[in-house]
């Protein structure tokens, strides 16, 4: 065996408030600025809106009980890659570690990079190019930040959430500012005022309503350096979710507090129409400072949970091993965080090419994302018969009716993002072949690399890694 390979193993360094953190700041990103007004359009009254949020956080709460038994059964730094793993087999979970590296996690990185450079732009303008100079300049200082050690990039990630929930409770204080003043209630321009939405339009309101919220999975990446995780990783995605939900909720009513239930349709940039109520037209640099500083919160958190699926992978397949590397003294796998930083960069040059295609084509990848969600959800059924004897220190209330719940949204959500992609066309091609690619490319690598030894059972079994035998 060659030990370079198993040089570091992750320690449970992380506590309780720093997964809160991290939880929070991925799923609180620069959605809350435009779904709301989305969500409003489609669901035409006011109970109506409310209740899609409040169903949101639901079915979020649902799910996080489903990853919580999975994570606290098999803590491990792969995350989703692991479970994948142990259920269908490593070509499977090599394809899904692609798809994340190569789009889901890098791009959203990217992504999120221009969210920030593109609202820094409006308070410190340096050009044409000022987006994209700042997009990379954001996931190069950040990549710096992780490489420091965990310490320093949870400790990053506190401040920056606490600065995005300050941000938002701006929102909410500018909405019970408004008490007792008159509000203009135009009908929502989907739906007759005070009748319920159609079925479909409910389900589009909920397909934002749930990309607002997606994100919380992401904290089983760090179930392997959770200290006490069989009872910290319950408690953070609970705690995660609920106060998320709150913060929705109370956000929300601002927005209809402020606009309106028909102003909030109608909205293009609903929270700087609100705080353009209250604080008159100076608040465009507030809000801009507000959305840079959710797309960094955002980004950092992305970076802390993606680079460790890369770290499994290079556990997994020993010719990809250079980033199965583990900095014990820093606590973080520098090597797989270089790679993500730079084939972030790569994907923020072709964006600063592309532009709106670049975009496009990351967004057009969602059922991607939704397709290994769902495997991941019935992994959990999975696995409870493959491994009857194994102790579970947490299973899911209701079994087996909340995951197939569970399990059900995703399968809805899927078949909603491929309506949607099979809808559109980028460069005269129909958008659903971008995933298509994106997997095919996956089972070339997976072509590649099978020749490759499967990873050593030592690091399947090391306890600080967090995987059972």
């Amino acid at each position: 065996m060659n030990t370079d390979l198993r040089r570091g193993q992750p320690r449970a360094l992380l506590g309780f408030h720093e997964a809160v953190a991290i939880i929070v700041g991925i799923v609180i990103g620069a959605g809350i600025f435009k779904s709301p007004a989305l969500v409003a359009g489609m669901t035409g009254t006011p109970a109506w809106m409310f209740g899609a949020w409040v169903l949101g956080g639901l079915v979020s709460l649902i799910g996080a009980l489903c990853y919580a038994e999975l994570a606290t059964t098999y803590p491990h730094a792969g995350g989703d890659y692991h479970f994948l793993h142990r259920a269908y087999g490593r070509g499977v979970s090599f394809i899904f570690a692609w798809a994340r590296f190569s789009v889901i996690t890098t791009g959203s990185i990217a992504l999120l990079a221009f969210v920030f450079g593109d609202y820094v732009s409006e308070i410190v303008p340096i050009g044409p190019r000022g987006p994209a100079i700042y997009a990379a300049a954001a996931v190069t200082i950040l990549t710096w930040v992780n490489l420091r050690g965990i310490k320093t990039s949870a400790g990053a990630q506190t401040m920056f959430t606490a600065l995005e929930v300050g941000g938002l409770l701006l929102i909410v204080a500018a909405g019970l500012s408004l008490i007792g003043s008159p509000t203009t209630e135009a009908p929502a321009p989907t739906a007759a005022s005070g009748s319920a939405p159609s079925l479909r339009g409910f389900g589009m309101a909920m397909v934002f309503v749930l990309l607002t919220y997606g994100g919380w999975n992401e904290a089983v990446y760090i179930s392997a350096e959770l200290k006490d995780r069989r009872r910290n990783m319950v408690r953070a995605l609970v705690v995660s979710i609920v106060a998320i939900t709150a913060l929705y909720l109370l956000v929300n009513w601002a927005y209809w507090r402020g606009l309106g239930l028909g102003g909030m349709a109608k909205s293009d940039a609903i929270a700087a129409d609100l705080l353009r109520v209250t604080f008159g037209a100076t608040s465009g640099a507030l809000i801009a400072m507000m959305v840079a500083v959710a797309a960094l919160t955002s980004i950092n958190a992305t970076m802390i949970v993606g680079a460790r699926t890369n770290f499994a992978v290079g556990r997994d397949w020993p010719v990809l091993g250079r980033i199965g590397e583990w900095d014990e003294t820093r606590g973080t796998p520098a090597a797989a965080f270089l790679l993500q930083g730079a084939a972030a960069l790569l994907l923020v040059a072709i964006g600063a090419v592309a532009g709106g295609g670049f975009r496009s084509m990351v967004e057009f990848t969602a059922p991607v994302f939704w397709l290994f969600f769902m495997l991941a959800g019935l992994s959990l059924f999975i696995l409870r018969r493959r491994d009857p004897n194994v102790e579970r220190p947490f299973t899911v209330p209701l079994y087996p009716v909340l995951p197939v719940i569970f399990v059900a949204v995703c399968a809805y959500m899927l078949w909603s993002s491929l309506s949607y992609v099979y809808s559109q066309e980028l460069g005269g091609l129909n958008a659903a072949w971008i995933g298509v690619a994106v997997l095919l490319v996956g089972g070339l690598l997976l072509l590649l690399v099978r020749g490759s030894p499967p990873g050593s059972p030592e690091v399947e079994t090391t306890p600080s890694v967090g995987a059972e035998a």
